[in-house]
């Protein structure tokens, strides 16, 4: 029995919540969609459960993981970043038996080396949303997490390997590659344009065609300046990030990642480039427009990497958001409130 036991394959569900172009998880068999309640109200839409097979057995993985899919924006695309509820999502994700959350979304870049089609593995952020609720710890019970690390490694590392399993070709640390200045040579107009800024030249990402020939590339780091939203930046305020050495920008990262660390579930992201945000004096400033036509091929890219990762899985105990919030606690327990408490019984 206990060899039995042993070989047993872990049972663990792999949450992922779809960003602006991804609205849907194609290959999951077993199909239910699940509509849950939770103390912090309804989530964006029902939660998707399926099974979807990995690429192989390995190191005793199943070779079919449980998925939970969920669009934070709803179904076709209702929601703005300020009115999702981060809260109710995550909650539901944690309630129907998640054991690691990946977060995909649509982001500017940032930095020369990030070409529009490119994916980042975020690893840091700086948060610059206004209007969220963005901690489970109120209404009477105060607690604190740490989040000097607001990813989980072990799972970043296994999305960055399993974006180069699906295709994806590795670009490095996008902001060493900043830092550093080696890069290929700069187009002219881009030369003169960073002359005229007084800026140091940064390196160059390939032409999208040659990207595309070579598959996405794909940056295993990367720092995610979350915005408030619904509008793009200024070009005052993108300006502003880069000199922060902010590497991409978006509207959704932030509360997501610290729910996530104080709901312990193991959190990565997954951004994908549709465009040089505003500050490119060679390149258009944003619209919906150019986002949508990047989105439609990074979208592809981004489902390929999800079924590759389910079969580079870490161990969640393994991981920073394991006991993250475990004597996170402040308030003396006789001062609890007793409705705080139930509407943090889940936890």
């Amino acid at each position: 029995m206990l060899a039995r036991a042993l070989m047993t394959p872990p049972r663990w569900t792999l949450a992922v919540l779809g960003g602006s172009g991804l609205y849907a998880m194609p290959g999951l068999t077993d199909v239910v969609s699940r509509t849950v309640e939770t103390p912090y109200g309804a989530p964006s839409g029902p939660v998707m459960e399926g099974t979807l097979a990995s690429e192989g057995h390995r190191d005793g993985r199943p070779e079919k993981v449980r998925v939970l899919f969920l669009p934070r924006h709803g179904v076709g695309h209702t929601l703005s970043p300020t009115e999702v509820n981060y809260r109710a999502n995550i909650c539901a994700l944690k309630l129907l038996g998640a054991t690691h959350l990946l977060a995909v979304s649509a982001v500017g870049s940032m930095r020369e080396g990030i070409a529009p089609g490119d994916l980042v593995v975020v690893d840091q952020y700086i948060d610059r949303s206004r209007h969220r609720a963005s901690t489970f710890f109120e209404g009477g019970i105060v607690g604190h997490v740490g989040f000097a690390d607001p990813v989980c490694p072990l799972l970043s590392a296994a999305v960055a390997e399993a974006a180069v399993a699906a295709g994806a070709v590795p670009a490095g640390d996008a902001s060493a590659q900043a830092a550093s200045g080696e890069a290929a040579t700069a187009e002219a107009a881009t030369a003169e344009a960073a002359a005229a800024r007084g800026a140091a030249a940064e390196p160059m990402a390939p032409t999208n065609g040659a990207t595309s020939m070579a598959g996405p590339r794909v940056h295993r780091r990367g720092t995610y300046l979350c915005m408030e939203g619904p509008q793009f930046s200024t070009r005052a305020e993108s300006r502003l990030y880069r000199s922060w050495g902010v590497d991409v920008i978006g509207m959704t990262g932030m509360p997501e990642a610290k729910l996530a660390r104080e709901a312990e579930l193991p959190f990565a992201a997954l951004a994908m480039a549709t465009d040089y945000d505003c500050w490119h004096e060679a390149e258009e400033a944003v619209s919906v427009e150019a986002v949508v036509a990047t989105l439609h091929r990074n979208v592809e890219a981004a489902r390929r990497t999800v079924r590759a990762l389910v079969s580079r899985l870490p161990d969640p105990a393994a991981s920073n958001a394991h006991g993250a919030a475990r004597g996170a606690i402040l308030t003396a327990p006789e001062a609890q409130r007793p409705e705080a408490r139930r509407r943090l019984s889940w936890l």
